[in-house]
């Protein structure tokens, strides 16, 4: 949790107090290596600040890390159910359990999904659905275990921090033993899923009933005890202000400052297209590539900012790879939560597509593996 100063920086904010930051200051302090406030998370976020200068800064960052590097991974997507228990409000991927679009897969299913990844050439399956109150633990770990068993070359990255929270309801057992029961079954990392907006005035609006900030920080601290890596996200673009999203990001570099646990930061643009938020315009491309910038200057600790195609879009997405990002995530098949929610990118892109992508921007491809490794 962040510490009483930045929640006090917060509360000025909302007062409408100016710090005396300049962007000038804030670019000494990128240039010198040094970290940067909360009150320079906030200046940049203004709509006043030239997007290009910031996005400049936050390629310097990415450059400083990285080089012209540009990472992508050869993965698909696997929702096993999407029937759930949760309501929230942001949500258009969820179903009850007599709705028409609910379902449920077989195993048979899951195994030939399983298949088709590594006839693919997959490295990683990226596992997350709804909460099932009909599924006990067993059919969550079950999953992992027919894939693992029959496919041991795949990366199983699967169930965020709210589904693990949900695992603790449903067995009354301790997070620490859950997720030893989890990695026995294949688990191989946990994506960064379920964070939304940490602050509790939001995060009571969207997503009310839910594993909160302090679950959702002890899920991934424990993973990263265990020696389990993750990822880190958050929904933007819905009904949070500037200073959300940088309380946001601070309370993650803090625990990545205790941890290390953290891969790579995923910025998520909220689709608002078949929610009960469907009256909230979608997020510019221009926040966009603001909120990637900051995300890469303020979290000087996390390695990687991932511009995920399937939610900015291809084009603002290979843009991003100029404004601090430096990974397009992966081919990325099978995808159905934000397509659910109005995403219109395509289903899937190929090798070809996203190499070329990279390469037009003057960066090299590189494939890699979910922990970062490089393949081939």
């Amino acid at each position: 949790m962040p510490n009483v100063g930045a929640r006090e920086k917060v509360e000025r904010v909302q007062l409408g107090s100016k710090s005396g930051t300049t962007f000038q200051e804030i670019r000494a302090k990128v240039e010198a290596g040094e970290r940067l406030s909360f009150d320079d998370g906030l200046y940049l976020l203004r709509r006043d600040v030239p997007l290009h200068d910031v996005g400049a800064l936050a390629h310097l960052a990415r450059e400083r890390r990285h080089g012209r590097v540009a990472y992508y991974n050869i993965n698909t997507h696997l929702n096993p159910t999407n029937v759930c228990v949760y309501r929230c409000t942001f949500c258009a991927f969820r179903a009850d359990l007599r709705d028409a679009k609910g379902y449920v897969m077989s195993d048979q299913e899951i195994i030939a999904r399983g298949e088709e990844a590594v006839r693919t050439g997959c490295t990683e399956m990226h596992i997350v659905g709804g909460l099932h109150h009909q599924k006990g633990f067993d059919w969550y770990v079950r999953v992992l275990q027919l894939l693992h068993e029959r496919f041991p070359s795949l990366h199983l990255k699967a169930w965020t921090a709210v589904e693990i929270n949900w695992f603790e309801h449903l067995t009354k057992r301790p997070v620490r033993a859950i997720l030893e029961e989890l990695r026995q079954a294949g688990l191989g990392s946990l994506p960064g899923g379920g964070a939304e907006i940490f602050h509790a005035d939001v995060r009571r609006q969207i997503c009310e009933h839910k594993a909160d900030a302090v679950k959702w920080f002890e899920i991934h601290r424990t993973a990263h005890e265990l020696g389990i890596r993750s990822n880190c996200t958050m929904l933007y673009g819905h009904i949070e202000n500037d200073y959300h999203r940088v309380d946001h990001l601070l309370r993650l570099r803090e625990l990545q400052d205790e941890t290390g646990g953290f891969q790579a930061f995923v910025p998520l643009a909220f689709h608002p297209d078949n929610t009960r938020l469907s009256h909230l315009p979608k997020a510019s491309a221009l926040t966009d590539l603001r909120v990637l910038a900051v995300s890469r200057l303020l979290l000087d600790n996390i390695p990687h900012i991932k511009a995920y195609w399937i939610m900015l879009g291809i084009g603002t997405a290979q843009a991003a790879l100029g404004y601090g990002a430096d990974d397009l995530d992966g081919t990325v098949r099978h995808e159905l939560i934000y397509h659910d929610a109005g995403a219109t990118t395509p289903e899937v892109l190929s090798v070809d597509d996203i190499r070329r992508l990279i390469v037009d921007v003057g960066c090299e491809p590189v494939e890699r593996d979910t922990l970062y490794r490089r393949v081939g």
